[in-house]
């Protein structure tokens, strides 16, 4: 398929509330389902070579200049997160790193998000492992929320703990809006991928194994679910507040039954969440594999 000709997107500020929205219609056209096989396994349009882990610029980007990449997870099509083992996830993250520091290098990149989306419940077109980066001009409203708040991780959760691998705790969160939220962290802070030791980063492989590795356990099929990296911004900023961690969520509230956001969530900034937390840890801690 050919990609229409970019035009830069429309961003707008609702001027009551401050929301910003960036209109991007070109990406109407990108394909929600491959024409002819996988583009991303070997051989495919994005991976035409064989690779362990592989990063390309999205050819249908939601802003301009070469922000918005796709990161290819493994050549294995219907393989999972947790099943590319403890040394697969250290080659994503090791990947999310780099890149993590050549865009945040950038003059004009303030922060850099890496992110997934799984299943096509969250809007995945393409069931193949792999994520994406958005390196923002600016410090989008909810990462910059969290830093103004001096976020920093609850490292004694109790019943909603998960697990917890070589100082990196899992926890189901205290006040989720999503019926399945969990944070990932370490109890030492670290800013971002880019500041994390190797023994560190090891330490993160196999706790985001576990963890996903549970969560698809948890109705015995592959839980959509959307996942991001907290990180420290890279618009040259001290930062002291930073502290590194991955937020994992899913609509699921049973089986392939998502629970949808009502309309007076919407309207009113308020969520009503079906699931306990500590009843949702409960069955995650006893499906460890």
């Amino acid at each position: 398929m050919t990609e229409p000709p970019y035009e830069p997107p429309d961003v707008r500020t609702d001027v009551y509330l401050g929301t910003v929205v960036h209109v991007v219609g070109t990406r109407q056209a990108r394909p929600n389902l491959p024409g002819t096989g996988c583009p991303f396994c070997p051989g495919g349009r994005e991976a035409p070579d064989d690779y362990d882990v592989r990063w390309f610029t999205n050819r249908w980007p939601a802003m301009p200049g070469d922000r918005c990449e796709v990161v290819l997870y493994t050549p294995q099509h219907d393989a999972t997160f947790a099943s590319l083992g403890v040394d697969g996830a250290c080659k994503v993250i090791e990947l999310w790193a780099q890149r993590t520091a050549e865009l945040g290098a950038r003059n004009d990149v303030d922060y850099v998000l890496v992110f997934e989306n799984r299943g096509p419940e969250v809007g995945a077109t393409i069931a193949h492992p792999h994520g994406q980066i958005y390196a923002y001009d600016h410090v989008p409203e909810r990462p910059g929320r969290l830093l103004a708040a001096n976020w920093s991780p609850d490292l004694a959760p109790g019943e909603r703990l998960v697990c917890e691998h070589d100082g990196w705790v899992a926890a189901v969160q205290f006040a989720g809006v999503f019926p399945i939220a969990l944070s990932i962290a370490p109890r030492d802070q670290v800013p971002d991928l880019v500041a994390l030791a190797p023994p560190g980063r090891a330490a993160l492989a196999t706790t985001l194994v576990d963890v996903l590795g549970r969560l698809d356990r948890l109705y015995g099929r592959p839980l959509p679910y959307m996942m991001w990296l907290n990180q420290r911004p890279t618009d040259g900023g001290p930062w002291p507040q930073a502290w590194f961690n991955i937020e994992i969520v899913s609509p699921w509230r049973s089986a392939g039954v998502p629970r949808f956001i009502a309309a007076a969530e919407v309207a009113g900034g308020e969520y009503f969440n079906p699931v306990i937390p500590e009843v949702l840890a409960e069955q995650l801690r006893a499906l460890a594999g």
